[in-house]
């Protein structure tokens, strides 16, 4: 049975592999993030640091933390694959899905300005039929997983 040091170091540690893989392949493989992507990001940044906390300090409250992150970038994930496969409308700023027809030139301008420069509907990586949002979701399922039972295991 795994004690709670090691559940939480897989859970944290999970969280920051998912983030050092996001890094590689943004600067290594050439494929830029969207909107949606960096958002899934800061809760992983988030489960971190917990970690890091909670080995330094007993008790439920930082696991449960820790739970609470990767269940936030776990939906974020689900939301951005429903996006990527169609179920329904990501945010406007990275999906291109305003018309600049109707639009005045300045505003058409402040929308080009503020767009994000990787669409958030188009998949540039898949594993398996499934995209990185998809795999975030799934891996931080499974890390929220592991840190509820880090926290059972908290005296």
């Amino acid at each position: 049975m795994l004690n709670r040091k090691v559940l939480v170091l897989l859970a944290a540690g999970g969280s920051a592999a998912v983030l050092l893989g996001a890094l590689y392949f943004q600067f290594f493989e050439d494929l830029p993030p969207c909107k949606l992507c960096i958002w899934q990001r800061w809760p992983h940044v988030a489960a971190v640091g917990i970690g890091l906390a909670a080995l330094a300090v007993g008790g439920r409250l930082l696991p449960l933390a820790g739970a609470l992150a990767a269940l936030c970038t776990g939906a974020v994930g689900l939301y951005h694959t429903g996006v990527e496969r169609s179920w329904w409308q990501g945010p406007t700023s990275c999906t291109g899905s305003q018309s600049i027809t109707e639009m005045s030139p300045a505003q058409a301008a402040e929308l080009i300005m503020n767009m994000a420069i990787q669409r958030c509907d188009d998949v540039l990586w898949s594993f398996l039929g499934l995209s990185m949002a998809s795999w975030n979701a799934l891996s931080s399922l499974a890390f929220a997983l592991i840190w509820i039972a880090a926290a059972r295991r908290s005296r």
